[in-house]
C-alpha cells in the first residue's frame, strides 16, 4: 500500500519543483525539462517517469493537493468569487466548443462556412473578454493564475489568424485545453473535485 507523503520533504521543495509538479497534475504528464528538477521530484517519490514523460505518483498527488489548496480567509474568498464567476462562463464555453465541432442537425463542422465559423469565434472572443477580469482578480490573490490570461489570449490570437485547431484540439494549448486546466486549478485551490462540483450544481 502506498504510504502518505512526507510533509517535511514537501516543505523542502522550491518553487521550480512545485511548478513542474503542478504542470504534471494539470496536464497528466510533462517532459523532463530541467533534469535537476525532474531528478529531485522523482527521487523523493512525488513523480515517476514513463514513456510519455513525468507524471505524479499517489504521494505526489497528495503533496500537490496540499500545496495547491489556498488558505482559508480572504484568499479563499477571492478564489471562491472567481470560481463562481468562472462557472457561468464555463457553460457558455462548453456550448461554443460543441457548436464549433458540430453544426445544427448533428453534422460535423468541416469549417467550409466562414460565416458560421466567425459567428462562433465572435462568441469565443466575448467569453475571453469577460474572463480577463476574473483572472486578474484571482491572480491578485494567487499568482499562479496570472499565466492563464496569456495562454488563453495566445490561443485566441491563433484562432483569429485562421487556425481552427486552436479552439478545441487536445494536442496543443488550444483555448479549450487551457480552459480545462484553469477549471481544474480553481477546484484544486478550493479543495474540491469535479464529482463534488457536479453534485452541488444540481437544481
Amino acid at each position: 500500500m502506498a504510504r502518505a507523503y512526507d510533509a517535511a520533504v514537501a516543505d523542502e521543495l522550491d518553487d521550480a519543483c512545485w511548478e513542474l509538479l503542478h504542470a504534471a497534475r494539470l496536464r497528466g504528464f510533462v517532459g523532463d525539462g530541467d533534469e535537476l528538477i525532474a531528478v529531485r521530484v522523482v527521487e523523493i517519490g512525488f513523480a515517476a517517469r514513463s514513456a510519455k514523460g513525468i507524471h505524479l505518483t499517489r504521494e505526489g498527488r497528495e503533496a500537490h493537493a496540499a500545496w495547491a489548496r489556498v488558505p482559508a480567509g480572504d484568499i479563499e474568498a477571492a478564489i471562491e468569487r472567481a470560481y463562481q464567476r468562472f462557472l457561468a462562463l464555463n457553460r457558455e464555453l462548453i456550448r461554443v466548443c460543441t457548436d464549433w465541432q458540430v453544426r445544427p442537425g448533428g453534422a460535423p463542422n468541416d469549417h467550409a462556412d466562414p460565416t458560421y465559423d466567425w459567428t462562433i469565434i465572435d462568441r469565443l472572443v466575448a467569453i475571453d473578454d469577460r474572463v480577463g477580469p476574473i483572472l486578474r482578480g484571482a491572480a491578485t490573490s494567487v499568482t499562479r493564475f496570472a499565466g492563464y490570461r496569456t495562454r488563453l489570449r495566445a490561443a485566441r490570437v491563433r484562432v483569429a489568424e485562421g487556425d481552427p485547431e486552436w479552439i478545441t484540439s487536445p494536442s496543443i494549448d488550444s483555448y479549450h485545453t487551457v480552459w480545462m486546466q484553469l477549471h481544474e486549478d480553481l477546484l484544486l485551490a478550493l479543495g474540491r473535485d469535479r464529482a463534488t462540483e457536479e453534485v452541488s450544481d444540481q437544481p
